[in-house]
């Protein structure tokens, strides 16, 4: 299997997983960010099969994730909405913050490899956003994990989701 191949396999089971992750929660903020993450993924696939097909493709525009999910959590604690998580979700979006991972250092790895200028700025893009994905689901696993998601909503002024 080349890169493209793993690269899109991945994106496309990263896909999957978030869709599961969205059909196994009760909480309605987190439905929806892991159905626009789910949605990334499909975007990231789309884009390394234009990439394979033809040189000198170029990524669209990065994606508004991170602001899209600071305000799904900004609502959530607007409604004080009563969050329940069972210790299984907990560790599911654990999962999905080690793949989110791993897939920003594949990215990184083959952007290091290829000689093409093009192929490298996609890949070091993918790695991006990927590294965004990451710091959702990193602030996913904090949330969930804390005893009381409002107090964390209260007070966790947003330096988790800055920009890079």
């Amino acid at each position: 299997m080349n890169a493209y191949d793993f690269a899109m396999q991945m994106e496309r089971d990263g896909e999957k997983f978030y869709s599961e992750l969205a059909g196994n929660t009760q909480v309605e903020g987190i439905r929806t960010i892991m159905t626009m993450l789910a949605g990334e993924e499909v975007k990231h696939y789309n884009t390394i099969a234009l990439l394979k097909k033809q040189a000198g493709y170029t990524l669209t525009p990065e994606t508004e994730v991170l602001g899209k999910v600071k305000n799904i959590f900004l609502r959530m604690k607007d409604e004080k909405a009563e969050l329940r998580f069972d210790s299984s979700e907990l560790e599911s979006y654990r999962k999905a913050r080690d793949i989110e991972e791993v897939s920003r250092t594949f990215y990184l790895a083959k952007a290091a490899e290829t000689q093409q200028k093009e192929e490298k700025q996609i890949f070091l893009s993918l790695a991006s956003e990927e590294e965004k994905h990451l710091r959702i689901m990193e602030n996913i696993v904090e949330f969930v994990a804390r005893p009381e998601p409002g107090y964390w909503l209260e007070n966790a002024e947003w330096h988790h989701l800055e920009e890079y």
